[in-house]
């Protein structure tokens, strides 16, 4: 083998502009490197061999554990992600101590790649933390990284809301029924523009009408119509049919928030131990009984039930003010695990910050977009589905799934520590990929001035 094919199979992890492990195996590199690689097949490399060949080139050597861990696969099951799905994975690398072929060699260098990008955010900064470290200390601080489910026994069941009734649960319908009867807004206009259609001469009027009636408000327009949506289409021929329906929707809302604001007190006794939040914008009743449907289907999912995941269902839960909502959502997107946002017709402040929260904290976020424009703009276009991790400096890209399949298979691999990945670089720009949908989670710029005042920040605090 010579020179420059080792060189062009090294080429997509490589660029002779850069410094350190990147620099490696490019043009730059040392000649006694690649005249040492060249006999490879033939004369297996070892630790102290490989361990000049980085030191030739300017960088720090590393410690026997490093070496034994990157390059050989005995204990494969203690990663955070799957390493045997690593490019250049073979099983004979449990029962080898040296490197026996650039396949090999490629697969330790793909596998720092990736632990790099994935928990320091660049390459070079990955390698001088890792590379000092033994083989207890690597495997305690990847057991850190590693999601454990253990048996936590079954919680306490929650209260069931009717999803045709979720909708009740929402700010709107609170702020339309939690008052006296006799007395709310609604009713009064309902009744007060009822008898003004009498006036005109009619005699049967739909509750639509009646809000659009001479006595409504613009500003409470939306919340009335939100709160009248399973009668709206009724029509009425006196004051008490008015006061029925009213009551009849007032009762279910009675028995559904009470139920709701039961759910987030269990909701905040199982903090510790929230897998997963899931963030959305529900704007009318058929936007609950989506996210209820799309919610059971994620999580009763045969792929996934076996882990008796911990999920914030936002179908079943209310607080007693808007301000306590805000706190409790907050706490819950801070000590779960994992989010899922669920992109729909229109966004909301709400959800975008809690999926803010989630990738500045270095959570999994996975960007569920069943709508083909939204799942482009989201994957392909907007910036800020990549946001920083405020205590590292780690770039952390959503996760964008298609379809609740997508979105099962994610949590099932996120959970049992069994994600795949693949470094693509250009130019010295690397990108880290999700392998399920090709997201791009992790990046490392080319930008120099970035890249220095970036880290100069971090590194300096």
């Amino acid at each position: 083998m010579e020179k420059q094919e080792i060189i062009d199979y090294f080429s997509d992890i490589s660029n002779e502009n850069s410094v350190g492990v990147e620099m490696l195996l490019s043009t730059k590199s040392q000649d006694g490197v690649f005249k040492r690689l060249c006999s490879i097949e033939d004369n297996p490399i070892s630790f102290m061999q490989l361990k000049q060949m980085f030191v030739l080139n300017g960088l720090h050597g590393f410690t026997s554990g490093f070496f034994y861990y990157y390059w050989t696969a005995k204990e494969v099951d203690r990663h955070p992600y799957d390493v045997t799905n690593v490019e250049g994975y073979d099983n004979e690398y449990k029962d080898i101590s040296n490197i026996t072929s650039l396949k090999q060699l490629k697969w330790g260098l793909y596998r720092l790649y990736i632990d790099s990008l994935l928990f320091f955010g660049d390459v070079n900064f990955g390698y001088s933390h890792l590379c000092k470290l033994h083989n207890e200390n690597l495997h305690s601080y990847f057991d850190k990284k590693r999601y454990e489910i253990r048996e936590r026994g079954e919680a306490l069941d929650f209260e069931f809301i009717e999803k045709d009734d979720r909708y009740l649960i929402s700010e709107m319908a609170c702020k339309t029924y939690e008052t006296n009867t006799d007395s709310t807004e609604l009713l009064q206009l309902l009744i007060s523009n009822y008898s003004a259609a009498i006036k005109q001469g009619r005699k049967r009027v739909s509750i639509k009408e009646l809000l659009n009636g001479e006595f409504a408000k613009d500003d409470n327009k939306i919340q009335f119509e939100f709160a009248t949506e399973d009668i709206k289409d009724d029509e009425v021929e006196s004051e008490s049919d008015i006061r029925n329906k009213y009551e009849a929707i007032a009762k279910k809302f009675i028995s559904a928030r009470s139920k709701a604001l039961c759910n987030t007190d269990y909701y905040l006794s199982l903090i510790n131990d929230l897998d997963v939040y899931v963030a959305t914008s529900m704007r009318n009743k058929k936007d609950f009984i989506d996210m209820a449907n799309n919610t059971e289907r994620i999580f009763k999912d045969p792929k996934i039930k076996e882990l008796h995941l911990r999920y914030f269902d936002p179908t079943i839960s209310a607080a007693k003010c808007h301000e306590d909502k805000g706190l409790i959502e907050c706490l819950m997107v801070k000590c779960a695990k994992a989010l899922i946002y669920t992109a729909g017709e229109k966004e909301s402040y709400g959800k975008d910050a809690e999926a803010a929260m989630a990738l500045s904290s270095g959570k999994p976020v996975i960007f569920f977009c069943p709508n083909q424009s939204k799942w482009n703009f989201y994957a392909n276009v907007h910036p800020l589905t990549k946001l920083v991790d405020f205590s590292t400096g780690v770039a952390n890209g959503a996760i964008v799934a298609k379809n609740i399949q997508e979105v099962t298979n994610l949590l099932d691999r996120i959970f049992k520590n069994k994600m795949e990945y693949e470094v693509k670089q250009e130019n010295g720009y690397f990108k880290l990929i999700e392998k399920t949908t090709n997201s791009v989670i992790r990046i490392q710029t080319n930008h120099k001035l970035l890249t220095q005042s970036f880290w100069n920040y971090y590194h300096n605090k």
